[in-house]
C-alpha cells in the first residue's frame, strides 16, 4: 500500500486504539472482577450456554484480535475476530436497548466493528508488520473488506447459532 506518512500514522492510531481497547476488555474477563468464573456466570445469565467455555472463548477472541490488530498482523483476520465479538455482542447485550451506550445500547460495539472494518479495508499502513512481512497489499482493498466482514459476521452469528439460548435463562431451565 503506498501511504504517506500521515496516512500511516492514522492508521496505526486507528489499529491500536481499536484493537487495544478490545485486548483490554478481554484481559478484564480473565483478569478483573469476576474473573473467567464471574463473566461464565454472566455468560449464562444472558443465555451464551455454557458459559464458561463462552467467557474463555470471548477474553481470549478479544486479547488475539485485538493485540494482533493493533500489530497489524494478519490484519483482516484479526479485524473479523473483532467484528465477530461486536455482532455477539451487538445482538446478545445492546440491541435491545437503542443507540446510545450510556443506557447500554448498540453505539460501542457498531463503532469498534466499523474502525475494524476500515483498518481491513484500508490495510495496516506501512507501519505494521503485515508491512513488514509484505503482505499487506495482498489482504487490503476489497479482499481485506470481504475477509473482515464475511468471517466476523459469519463467526459471531455461527458462535450465537451453537450457543446462544435465551429461553433457557428466561424459564429457568
Amino acid at each position: 500500500m503506498e501511504s504517506t506518512t500521515d496516512l500511516d500514522l492514522a492508521l496505526l492510531v486507528l489499529r491500536a486504539v481499536a484493537g487495544l481497547t478490545l485486548a483490554a476488555h478481554g484481559w478484564n474477563k480473565f483478569f478483573g472482577g469476576g474473573r473467567i468464573p464471574g463473566t461464565g456466570r454472566w455468560f449464562d445469565s444472558i443465555g451464551m450456554q455454557p458459559g464458561r467455555l463462552n467467557a474463555v472463548l470471548a477474553a481470549s477472541s478479544e486479547v488475539g484480535a485485538g493485540v494482533l490488530l493493533a500489530l497489524g498482523l494478519f490484519n483482516p483476520f484479526a479485524a473479523a475476530g473483532v467484528i465477530g465479538v461486536m455482532v455477539v455482542a451487538g445482538w446478545t447485550v445492546h440491541r435491545a436497548n437503542g443507540f446510545f451506550i450510556i443506557k447500554e445500547g448498540w453505539e460501542y460495539v457498531a463503532v469498534l466493528a466499523v474502525m475494524a472494518l476500515v483498518s481491513a479495508t484500508l490495510g495496516p499502513g506501512d507501519w505494521s508488520l503485515d508491512e513488514a512481512l509484505g503482505i499487506a497489499d495482498d489482504l487490503s482493498g476489497w479482499t481485506g473488506f470481504w475477509i473482515a466482514l464475511l468471517l466476523g459476521v459469519g463467526g459471531g452469528a455461527t458462535q450465537m447459532l451453537v450457543f446462544f439460548r435465551p429461553s433457557k435463562v428466561a424459564s429457568g431451565d
